[in-house]
């Protein structure tokens, strides 16, 4: 099977590309790094070319008003793209309750990239994801001022980046699910009690306390971000991860 990458470079990207291409399947991956613009559709034709299937792992470079946008432009010149090759299933990755969260214009954005899919005239896949084990450090600096981490008890069941990469991979080598797939790691967790997790195993001299008005997980309402009925549980425990 022919599998076009999009955003085949990135954290994400390069360990699908890795894995579909230890299974046999010719894959191309595909980035600004490798002449292929989204927003401009440029390189877009080329890198779609006789391929059977498209994974669009893109990401807009900001969380702002600026995303939708981003999201709205690549996701449609992606499908004219495919549509135009004759590409028979589209795969994007996305985030786990995002549709619940209208509160965050990036969560919008990520929406509307699902909507877009789904009205696309391709065969598709969603493959919606827990947050990733490798960004709560990230995380954990938007709050961070003089050695204190305030972090809302938001609840999470994060996901190590391999896993995701693997679910991606293997739901882009099968049949299109015409649905959503959510996948997440073993343990729900509230955020403030990963950032404690995280400085035990990791110790920099900074505390974590709980705020419940502090970032942008400050706008989840509830357990949103923890998937509701049947999902893919990866084995993976955070502690494990840390260590």
């Amino acid at each position: 099977m022919k599998i076009a990458v999009i955003g085949g470079t990135g954290l994400i990207g390069s360990q699908v590309v890795e894995k579909l291409r230890a299974a046999g399947h010719e894959v191309g991956a595909y980035s600004l790094s490798t002449g292929v613009d989204v927003i401009t559709g440029e390189g877009l034709a080329e890198a779609l070319a006789g391929a059977d299937v498209v994974v669009n792992l893109t990401n807009s470079p900001t969380f702002d008003d600026a995303s939708p946008e981003f999201f709205r432009t690549s996701m449609e010149n992606i499908l004219d793209a495919a549509r135009a090759a004759g590409v028979g299933h589209a795969v994007v990755l996305s985030i786990v309750g995002v549709d619940e969260i209208p509160d965050l214009v990036y969560y919008r954005a990520k929406t509307l990239q699902e909507d877009l899919l789904k009205a696309g005239r391709i065969p598709y896949s969603i493959v919606r994801a827990t947050q990733f084990m490798e960004f709560m450090n990230a995380v954990m600096s938007w709050t961070d001022e003089d050695g204190t981490v305030r972090l809302p008890a938001t609840p999470l069941q994060p996901i190590a980046a391999e896993e995701v990469a693997a679910a991606v991979a293997e739901v882009a080598a099968g049949p299109p699910l015409n649905g959503t797939l959510d996948i997440a790691g073993p343990d729900v967790i509230p955020l403030d009690e990963i950032g404690r997790m995280t400085l035990s195993a990791r110790p920099d001299g900074r505390t974590v306390v709980t705020d419940d008005s502090a970032g942008m997980f400050a706008a989840v309402p509830g357990d949103a971000l923890v998937p509701k009925g049947e999902a893919w549980i990866a084995p993976t425990h955070y502690r494990d991860w840390l260590t």
